[in-house]
């Protein structure tokens, strides 16, 4: 509903009817709601709401993790950022066939260092042994009691399972039990580094990828 603000002759704001009142530029003005085009998207048009279709699905299972992880005080949502990202660095192919490349997949960012040496290998029962450099460090940016998160995606039935604050820096090694059912499937493997006393996250790190045998 539009509003008169000034008398019956004076401006208005908001919808009424088909048009639009405004201030603009020291001016009353009056504008015509846009009208729906029937015009077909281009193809690059269709090809960026592919992507943006593709990547958002996908941000969606992980975004428990994101809203941690991508979290910063500037403007913007966490969510925002993360697809932002993801469209620029993590899709391939062609359209219709676009897909996530998941090496640049990323559910964190931050100032924390990782480790210089991150290694993970398939286990029996169905678990993955990461290790990685856990030596002390005086450097706020390495401290020993950073907690470590391990985020692991089965992309064949396309979830994620993770375990935040599993273990500290210092400890060098974890495994990380995963479902029965992952049975023989590819998973990719992902690790990040958070401080309970400064907020602050590491990048995450694509690790590789594993089969899930002995």
């Amino acid at each position: 509903m539009g509003v008169i603000t000034r008398g019956i002759l004076g401006g208005f704001r908001k919808k009424t009817g088909s048009v639009v009142g405004a201030y603009w530029r020291k001016l009353d003005i009056i504008r015509a709601l846009p009208r729906a085009s029937g015009k077909a998207a281009s193809p690059l048009q269709m090809a960026h709401r592919q992507k943006f279709a593709l990547v958002a699905a996908f941000l969606s299972e992980a975004s428990d993790l994101i809203e941690v992880g991508f979290y910063s005080s500037d403007t913007g949502t966490a969510m925002n950022k993360a697809v932002a990202y993801h469209l620029r660095e993590a899709v391939t192919g062609a359209a219709p066939d676009w897909k996530i490349d998941m090496s640049k997949f990323k559910y964190s960012v931050g100032r924390l260092k990782l480790p210089d040496n991150v290694h993970a290998a398939a286990q029996c029962d169905q678990r993955i042994r990461f290790e990685w450099d856990g030596a002390n460090n005086d450097d706020k940016y390495t401290k020993p009691d950073h907690l470590v998160t391990f985020v692991v995606f089965n992309a064949s039935k396309q979830r994620f399972v993770s375990k935040v604050g599993a273990t500290t820096r210092s400890a060098g090694s974890y495994e990380l039990q995963l479902p029965e059912n992952f049975e023989g499937d590819t998973v990719h493997l992902y690790i990040s580094f958070s401080s309970l006393a400064t907020k602050q996250h590491s990048n995450s790190l694509y690790v590789g990828e594993v089969v899930m045998t002995c």
